[in-house]
């Protein structure tokens, strides 16, 4: 075993109150892969910044070795006295490392480096300090919410990059699939301690839910020895004195140990407010459209929302889900196309940017809008303090201002509010973000087990997964055009569904191929052209028909998009769903092939007639 580059042992630290650290410890080893798990406000991201030197704990030992390298990626980037995102980049730099890998990170996070970074959005400001803090290639790279804000394809990346990296690595995060894929270590964090596990996340919540059975059977254990104790001093025979004082004493120990012990911290108890029950139909696009300048965010799309329905939108930034999800809504007028919304809606929307939050407003106020100590909840009266408390808030923390939360907190507190309002219409943007596991569980069952509808958009693959009764995805992922299709179940769903679609296209390119060289004598065609003086009888006879052949290709097209348009054809007949979405696909290459044919005939026309 090699010797820790990193170690902290039995740390304590406290705010004032209970401690927030107390016998915490961390160790870390050339090559390690380790997840720090734990509720929000555990410590988790404080035992980190102690762990990178950013914080001085009270108490305990914190060895680092004197050669090893450690940057340390933060929630909230300090771009102060940076001018563009490539000096910024740069900055995290040592002597002998490679400028280029400044570059190369920047390029494959989607910027330029010439960015600004005081006008960066959430997901840039992340891509940013990303790149500053990858870069280096340290000894050790602590990682705080490191997916956070960032969409499917650059999570992806990431996963591949860590997963190639030679530095050992410490994660904070709430997404299961990208801790599952990364950590072969989990450090559990919960009241104060540390607890390791030699395996990665994908072991960690059957190995806690063990641990926490067994300490529950030692405190009953304990419950049984102490009534023993009790009944033998109020009941047993008389020793001698010195014994029975002794005896006395180990049970009043016992029930000093009983009463100190803190058990772990309670689940959330809550239930979504469910308004009237909607229309049958929920919302009804018919072909909508959606352009800024020659940018074509939405191409003629179509769906219709049963209620009942949990639609997921995915996609890379940029690619327009916000934009379509507030047509989808009604709050943004499509260019062409109609958009229909159902009857006796009641709508709530939890915002990924907290814009309703307003920092200085204390939590009983927020949570009643400022209408008394009270609020409805499914029909009954609750004291907000005791409303809160399901959301594991302290009574104590009514009149606190908001900017003295965490970001979990501030998530939690969100999710409290949004649940208290009636609704049979759940928008959720962003719904994950900053939650730790416990209250995501939390939160997957609520939206799997909601009456009403809900439309989310997340780039949690495990959320989508377990919540999600279809996708909308764009078309082309890699490169988005505005073309959106509905698939059947979640995001493994969807990759099972283009991998279908993907491989009957190329049997179907495959056939089509074998039958043009069956018809040629065994050639493919040459395709070249050439000036003859004139054209040929056959280059002219493509020149006329090849317009014609497009617009059959289109209608074709629209014929297949109308049949897919159903939700419920892939349920029923995925076989059907993947041949119309491969004959889709090569139609539009086709179209593409014949488009560009007939230019090339067009310019020889031209050339050969002056």
């Amino acid at each position: 075993m090699a010797p820790p580059i990193l170690k902290l042992d039995d740390i304590f630290l406290s705010f004032g109150g209970a401690p927030l650290l107390n016998g915490a410890g961390l160790q870390v080893e050339p090559g390690d892969r380790i997840c720090l798990v734990g509720r929000n406000g555990s410590g988790k991201s404080t035992l980190m910044k102690i762990a990178a030197g950013l914080v001085e704990a009270q108490s305990g030992e914190v060895f680092r070795h004197p050669s090893s390298t450690i940057r340390y990626l933060e929630q909230a980037p300090d771009f102060a006295g940076y001018t563009t995102v490539q000096s910024y980049a740069e900055a995290g730099l040592g002597p002998g490392d490679d400028p280029y890998r400044v570059t190369y990170l920047l390029e494959h996070l989607g910027l330029t480096g010439l960015e600004d970074p005081r006008q960066l959005s959430g997901g840039e400001a992340r891509r940013a300090a990303l790149a500053r803090v990858l870069a280096p290639e340290p000894d050790i790279l602590m990682l705080d919410e490191p997916t956070n804000h960032l969409d499917l394809p650059t999570i992806e990346w990431l996963e591949g990059e860590l997963q190639k990296s030679r530095s050992a690595l410490v994660l904070i995060s709430h997404d299961r699939r990208f801790l599952e894929k990364i950590s072969t270590a989990t450090v559990w964090l919960d009241r104060g301690l540390s607890r390791r596990l030699s395996r990665g996340f994908a072991h960690f919540e059957e190995w806690r839910d063990q641990v926490l059975e067994e300490e529950e059977i030692e405190q009953h254990k304990l419950g049984r020895q102490i009534e023993r104790e009790e009944h033998w001093l109020r009941y047993g025979v008389t020793a001698r004195r010195k014994r029975n004082m002794r005896r006395l004493g180990n049970l009043q120990a016992l029930r000093a140990d009983y009463r100190g012990h803190k058990g772990p911290q309670g689940t959330i108890q809550a239930a979504v407010s469910e308004g009237r029950e909607s229309g049958k139909l929920v919302v009804e696009a018919d072909k909508i459209t959606k352009a800024y300048g020659d940018r074509t965010i939405v191409a003629p799309f179509s769906i219709r929302v049963h209620r009942g329905d949990c639609i997921g939108l995915i996609g890379p930034n940029g690619a327009g889900k916000t934009t379509l999800l507030k047509m989808l809504t009604g709050q943004l007028k499509p260019d062409q196309g109609m958009i229909k919304l159902g009857t006796n809606l009641e709508i709530a929307v939890l915002d990924q940017k907290r814009e309703d939050l307003d920092l200085e407003d204390t939590l009983a106020n927020y949570l009643t809008d400022g209408r008394g100590e009270n609020l409805l909840v499914n029909g009954e009266q609750k004291h907000v303090t005791g409303y809160m408390k399901d959301f594991l808030f302290q009574p104590e923390q009514a009149r606190t201002p908001i900017r003295n939360l965490s970001g979990g907190e501030r998530a939690r507190l969100m999710l409290a509010r949004i649940m208290a309002k009636p609704s049979n219409l759940l928008i959720l943007d962003e719904p994950t973000n900053d939650l730790d596991i416990e209250t995501l569980d939390l939160l997957q069952e609520i939206v799997a087990g909601y009456a009403g509808t809900v439309i989310l958009v997340s780039h949690d693959r495990d959320f989508l997964d377990r919540t999600v009764t279809s996708t909308i995805a764009p078309a082309n992922p890699d490169a988005p055009d505005g073309r959106w299709i509905e698939y059947a179940g979640g995001y493994s769903d969807m990759l099972a569904q283009r991998k279908g679609v993907e491989d009957e296209r190329k049997r179907v390119e495959k056939a089509e191929k074998v039958k043009a060289q069956d018809a040629s004598g065994g050639k493919a065609g040459d395709g070249g052209l050439k000036a003859r003086g004139k054209l040929s009888f056959k280059q002219k006879f493509a020149l006329e028909n090849l317009p014609k052949d497009m617009e059959k290709a289109e209608k074709e097209i629209a014929a297949r998009e109308t049949k897919m348009a159903d939700p419920k054809l892939f349920a029923k007949d995925p076989t059907t769903f993947n041949r119309l979405a491969a004959e889709m696909e090569k139609l539009r290459a086709d179209i593409t092939r014949m488009e560009e044919e007939w230019l090339q005939l067009e310019m020889l026309r031209e050339e050969l007639e002056g």
